[in-house]
């Protein structure tokens, strides 16, 4: 059987540099940083507080307070997102009525309401102080659970839950249903949660930047002098879609998706791996069918880490050392989001192809040594994008790496 065509229909975007598509991509043209200081951190007991400023969007004219009960911070955030992505895939409450559409949404924990939990059990010893909603919060397929009841969705439903690669292995995993014919359309994403409860242990890895006099210069991947990674959030969706059938209902088509490729780097569980990034990406080229000659632009995953942004500048030389595509990585903007990154990355390249350039990889003084070889955006770039390659890379040696095309026929 012909492996069906994948192509992406409606997104959606609510992050720290804006809440919806066009915000974004103003954001991402300019080469706005959405990083600044919560002041609950230093409180809580941060080494950095340094965070990607997420709004919380208020939901109560939106839905019904039923609806509202079980929704962690960041399926509120997966809402927002997957409400502008159905609504621009031409996707409304009926057709999900009479239609069965999937969901996957990468989501690797919720901290919140199990602290809030806990608080409430030392203070009361009682749990039938809980409430019904903190349950269906503090799972870790919260979003997908929710969105799923929300949108009526009767397809494949499950969260994927592979730490920092989590939202671009949703993507790789649904178009798999939809090649395969077991789908004709999966809404697709990640989110993360923002709050210090979600991050607190991360600090005390000293993996965070602590550049506090000038946030929005703290995350710098690829410079010489960066000092780590700044922590952010939100939710990213997608609406993927067999091409023949997004044809025959007249949706315009955004992008397709052509590659996938994974890999686990079976070494130490925070320890990245140039040779692992190297393999995913290969597999995402030899199964789009495509070379590194024809990549356009990488958004890397690069999170402003010495060792990380180190080794995969080692893999992209490899592949992308002295040629044509341009590589940055949007982190520089927002931080690293974590569980979304790979989703809401998959956005910003596709806002990115739909109007033309590159976004810069800001804060980037002094290349450091190991990215000399790279064509590495200082400055927002005005260009056309056909071929766009997207990494992400998590703990535990997960990698996931996505190809997405302008559509060709």
């Amino acid at each position: 059987m012909k492996s069906r065509r994948v192509v992406i229909t409606g997104i959606g975007i609510w992050s720290c540099i804006g809440h919806d598509q066009k915000e974004v991509s103003a954001s991402l043209m300019a080469g706005k940083s959405g990083i600044g200081i919560d002041e609950s951190r230093r409180e809580y007991g941060f080494r950095s507080p340094l965070t990607g400023i997420v709004d919380t969007p208020d939901l109560k004219a939106l839905l019904h307070r039923r609806l509202r009960t079980g929704l962690s911070q960041e399926a509120m955030y997966a809402y927002m997102a997957a409400r502008e992505a159905l609504e621009q895939a031409g996707i409304d409450e009926q057709y999900l009525l009479d239609n069965e559409v999937g969901i996957l949404f990468g989501n690797d924990s919720t901290a919140q309401p199990t602290v809030e939990m806990h608080e409430t059990m030392l203070a009361k010893h009682d749990t039938a102080l809980l409430g019904s909603g903190l349950i269906f919060q503090s799972m870790n397929s919260t979003v997908n659970m929710n969105l799923s009841t929300i949108f009526h969705l009767r397809g494949i439903n499950f969260s994927v839950s592979a730490a920092c690669a989590s939202g671009s292995h949703s993507i790789g995993v649904g178009a798999m249903f939809i090649r395969q014919g077991l789908q004709e359309m999966v809404l697709v994403g990640g989110a993360q949660e923002v709050n210090p409860y979600s991050m607190a242990a991360f600090d005390a890895l000293g993996t965070f930047s602590n550049r506090v006099n000038d946030p929005t210069r703290a995350s710098r991947p690829f410079d010489k002098d960066r000092d780590g990674l700044v922590p952010s959030g939100g939710a990213a969706a997608l609406v993927l879609e067999d091409y023949e059938h997004a044809v025959a209902r007249g949706a315009t088509i955004l992008a397709e998706v052509c590659g996938y490729g994974f890999s686990s780097n079976g070494a130490g569980i925070s320890q990245p791996s140039s040779q692992g990034s190297l393999i995913a990406m290969q597999r995402a080229l030899e199964d789009a069918g495509i070379t590194a000659d024809e990549i356009d632009y990488v958004n890397a995953h690069a999170t402003s880490t010495q060792q990380g942004d180190e080794q995969e500048a080692v893999a992209l030389t490899q592949l992308f050392g002295g040629k044509r595509a341009w590589i940055s990585s949007t982190k520089s903007m927002t931080g690293h989001e974590c569980w979304m990154a790979g989703a809401s990355e998959a956005v910003y390249s596709i806002l990115m192809m739909q109007q033309g350039f590159v976004a810069p990889n800001i804060n980037l003084e002094q290349v450091d040594e190991c990215a000399q070889e790279l064509r590495l955006a200082k400055q927002t770039i005005h260009t056309e994008l056909n071929t766009v390659l997207s990494n992400s890379f998590g703990f535990g040696g997960t990698n996931s790496a996505l190809v997405l095309k302008r559509l060709s026929r």
